[in-house]
């Protein structure tokens, strides 16, 4: 396993995304990836799988410190108190001391922002998360928190694929030294349709899904967190590591459409 450093914090660059695994199917993901070496698990309050992560992770006997954990505040839990009250609830869920990494999920117009990330930051200083970030926050709602509130990021975790760009906020992450973590980073399994990624997997040996994750992690501050229920995929998202692209295949990449924008629900913000 690989990382990323930001804010003195060393991040494991392919993680494994838990949105719409439940129940026992979960508990046996995260058990299967934890085997296999993963060591960055992710999932949120509204994933209702913190508890099957939990005793996933309290089964496999891995050292608390060798698990980089993040989770995410709902949006409708922005309120201060609602903050502190449910990171109280993910934190016995999990059955863990402390999270790696707390983000808003989304941001929401209703909550005073500076507020939200005033709880976030009395839940560091307490112990009970070690970083904060946000998730899917376009640029203007970034430079709000970075230059007007002077709070600094681990992370804005987006929507980030071989058919999405995220160029502006990434450019944005080198100026100010925090993270991007690309969700959906396999477009929802549609990279394995492409003809031009698997043209370029051939001649690596591998598949379009590793060809794909190799083009995001070998973007300077980028990580990526990919889903799998299957043992082969795991450990498939997980080899990509013997390889790296040659110049020509990575702006056959980047020449894709980008405009294929798959998370788009009716509470998000306005996109830049």
């Amino acid at each position: 396993m690989q990382f990323k450093t930001a804010m003195e914090t060393d991040v494991p660059e392919i993680g494994l995304g838990t949105y719409r695994l439940y129940g026992k199917e979960c508990k046996k993901t995260v058990a299967d990836a934890l085997d296999i070496g993963y060591r960055h698990i992710d999932t949120a309050q509204i994933y209702k799988n913190e508890k099957e992560i939990g005793d996933a992770f309290y089964s496999s006997g891995i050292k608390r410190e060798e698990i980089f954990l993040t989770t995410k505040v709902w949006h409708t839990n922005l309120d201060h108190d609602d903050v502190l009250q449910s990171v109280e609830e993910s934190l016995r869920l999990l059955r863990v001391p402390y999270i790696d990494l707390l983000l808003i999920h989304w941001p929401n117009k209703l909550y005073s922002l500076q507020q939200t990330l005033e709880a976030m930051l009395a839940l560091r200083d307490q112990g009970k998360v070690l970083n904060i970030g946000v998730s899917n926050f376009p640029l203007s709602l970034i430079k709000e928190v970075i230059e007007d509130l002077r709070i600094p990021i681990l992370t804005n975790q987006v929507e980030f694929h071989p058919f999405f760009e995220q160029y502006n906020l990434l450019d944005y992450s080198y100026e100010n030294e925090f993270l991007i973590t690309a969700y959906s980073p396999l477009a929802q399994g549609r990279v394995t349709e492409n003809e031009t990624l698997n043209s370029i997997a051939a001649e690596y040996g591998k598949t379009a899904s590793q060809i794909s994750l190799r083009w995001l992690i070998e973007q300077e501050n980028v990580i990526a967190i990919p889903k799998s229920s299957s043992r082969e995929h795991l450990e498939e998202n997980l080899n990509i590591y013997d390889f790296q692209l040659s110049d020509e295949h990575f702006e056959q990449i980047d020449a894709l459409d980008k405009s294929m924008r798959m998370v788009n629900p009716t509470f998000a913000p306005d996109w830049d």
